[in-house]
């Protein structure tokens, strides 16, 4: 049986923060230290959205931990330079928010640089639970991180919507019963998501004030 929205899950980089430059130069370094010359821009952008284990395993098994460490030293630095907003975020959430959304981010970061995130987009006040790569087993696209985000908030899966940039989020939304949302301003294209067959996609983030309004409508006349 199925339930009005009431939950909002956001994935935090290129969903929440617009943090594809932090993560394309911190890639860059990190890849023109260890494999000088072997990867451009375009070669970059799939690596946004999975783990940083997964996609340095992929690469150079036997340095992943060196490769990461390195990475994560170059976006912590450059973190707060690089990172913008997008328009409408922070109206948006806030409205959702005061509207009685229960809401969460789950994202594939460590806590500390996603508290850092949040810091500086001041978005913290919005959330209520926050699931990080440090507080699970598995990464999305596996249900885990969303299982726990909405038992955190006491929520069931057919009550959220899962939003994010990539085919991560909307494979883990799928994986864990809720609907899902795709941005169209993901680096990886609104083509891309799309194919993964997301609910809906936003062209801005404000488009979500409509999808949640008009999911709770078509619930109310069942």
């Amino acid at each position: 049986m199925s339930s009005s929205i009431n939950t909002l899950l956001f994935d935090l980089d290129g969903t929440l923060i617009n943090t594809n430059e932090l993560i394309i130069a911190s890639f860059t370094e990190t890849l023109n230290h260890f494999c000088p010359g072997q990867f451009k821009r375009e070669d970059i952008i799939p690596f946004i959205g999975p783990t940083l284990t997964d996609t340095f395993s992929s690469i150079d098994p036997l340095r992943v931990k060196e490769m990461i460490a390195f990475y994560r030293e170059h976006n912590w630095k450059n973190h707060d330079a690089l990172v913008t907003q997008f328009d409408g975020v922070f109206e948006t959430v806030q409205t959702l928010k005061q509207a009685g959304f229960k809401m969460a981010v789950v994202t594939t970061k460590k806590r500390d640089v996603v508290e850092k995130g949040l810091r500086l987009s001041n978005l913290e006040q919005f959330f209520e639970v926050v699931v990080t790569l440090d507080d699970v087993e598995n990464a999305k696209p596996d249900p885990e991180p969303l299982i726990k985000a909405l038992h955190q908030l006491g929520s069931n899966p057919d009550e959220a919507i899962m939003i994010g940039d990539s085919y991560h989020d909307i494979l883990g939304g799928q994986n864990a019963g809720t609907k899902t949302a795709g941005v169209a301003w993901s680096l990886k294209g609104r083509e891309f998501l799309e194919s993964y067959h997301p609910d809906h996609m936003l062209e801005k983030m404000a488009d979500l004030l409509n999808i949640v309004e008009n999911e709770n409508l078509i619930e109310a006349k069942r």
